[in-house]
């Protein structure tokens, strides 16, 4: 069985966490205070990986879809179980459809979306049959490339000189308590919620006593890098450009002028986006990959990356030709309040609660006999 260390850990939770939120933005809604509704949401966040940590420490050795049966038993586990493998194939079909909707508008306009999106899921096809291990290295280097790039791109902002520090006052005018709004629920499962997704990958890391603080760590990393960029991008755009803006860092990019040395740094945003889709579809492949076999009993999961990657595509090619329906509509009415809320949120809250009522009733019942 494959094995990755903490350092691999730490840069594929990272990339996933950061994910697509860094071209979409994070809480855009939320207009100039947007970089502290990330900081609030964040420590919301600290909360849920807390719980995640508590669930994988109670279930030694077992995935999330290994969870629901130990703790619900087989007729009420098991299709919990399914019911996040099928949750997972949609959230790949998102992020495939968001590849579809960004690209033509950005980098490719008369390419056939097809075309990209094939070459894209074989790609990622490529990388299961890899390994976790392998893409676990490749993810170290992609995530010092985006932090070097990262940092480009905030040098040249302020060396270009199109930024206006009065774009982010007043600061919280209608006070702290109504950006909850903001927060719950979107910015909570946005990033933070869905690293429940990891349940799959955790016990494949080589020191069980260190995935707490890289867990954390990646989780106050992110959530300090998607304000800074969404802080980055209201000083920059303005907060009525940037809450209005569909792709708000590959707006701001386009703003760098330095004469004719630097101009159009647009490229730097697809750059960010395709290093981080692609491990975020990753991860999310392989949990679904790694479900199926687990609830089946296959002995291998390879037999399984054509049809679920040929799948994937399939949804996500199909999902939606609508930006603002994609983006405003179904994420924010139907994704997040019926399916994210519910296996991001509740249904890991009612197993912490039984897994730690079994727990102590188990030890009770050790202690007595003893």
């Amino acid at each position: 069985m494959e094995k990755i260390a903490n350092y691999q850990l730490f840069s594929l939770m990272y990339l996933y966490q950061v994910g697509t939120t860094i071209i979409f933005g994070f809480t855009g809604e939320a207009g100039r205070d947007a970089w502290i509704t990330v900081l609030i949401s964040m420590s919301v966040g600290f909360i849920i990986v807390f719980g995640n940590m508590l669930l994988m420490r109670l279930n030694p050795g077992l995935t999330l879809v290994e969870w629901y049966p130990k703790q619900f038993g087989k007729w009420l586990g098991v299709p919990i179980a399914w019911l996040y493998a099928l949750l997972f194939i949609y959230n790949c079909g998102r992020m495939i459809a968001d590849l579809k909707l960004m690209i033509p508008q950005t980098l490719l306009p008369t390419t056939h979306p097809m075309i990209f999106l094939s070459l894209f899921t074989l790609l990622i096809a490529y990388g299961l049959y890899l390994g976790i291990e392998v893409v676990g290295r490749l993810a170290v280097l992609s995530l010092l490339i985006i932090l070097i790039l990262f940092m480009l791109e905030t040098g040249l902002i302020f060396i270009s000189g199109n930024y206006d520090f009065r774009f982010i006052l007043p600061i919280a005018e209608e006070g702290i308590v109504a950006l909850w709004r903001y927060v719950w629920p979107a910015g909570i499962t946005q990033s933070f919620g869905e690293i429940f997704v990891f349940g799959m990958v955790w016990p494949l890391v080589k020191d069980q006593k260190s995935i707490a603080k890289v867990a954390f760590l990646s989780t106050l990393l992110t959530g300090l890098l998607l304000s800074f960029g969404n802080f980055l991008a209201i000083i920059s755009l303005g907060p009525i450009v940037f809450e209005r803006s569909f792709f708000p860092l590959y707006v701001l990019l386009r703003q760098i002028n330095l004469g004719v040395f630097l101009q159009n740094l647009d490229v730097l945003a697809v750059i960010y986006f395709m290093f981080t889709i692609f491990f975020k579809v990753f991860i999310t492949m392989f949990a679904v990959i790694r479900s199926i076999q687990i609830l089946t009993f296959m002995k291998s999961s390879r037999k399984l990356i054509i049809p679920i990657s040929i799948l994937v595509l399939f949804v996500g090619y199909t999902m939606t030709d609508n930006q603002a329906e994609h983006i405003a509509g179904v994420h924010m009415t139907i994704a997040t309040p019926y399916l994210w809320v519910p296996f991001y949120l509740i249904l890991p809250s009612l197993l912490l609660i039984v897994t730690m009522i079994r727990a102590m009733i188990t030890k009770r019942k050790t202690t007595l006999n003893s």
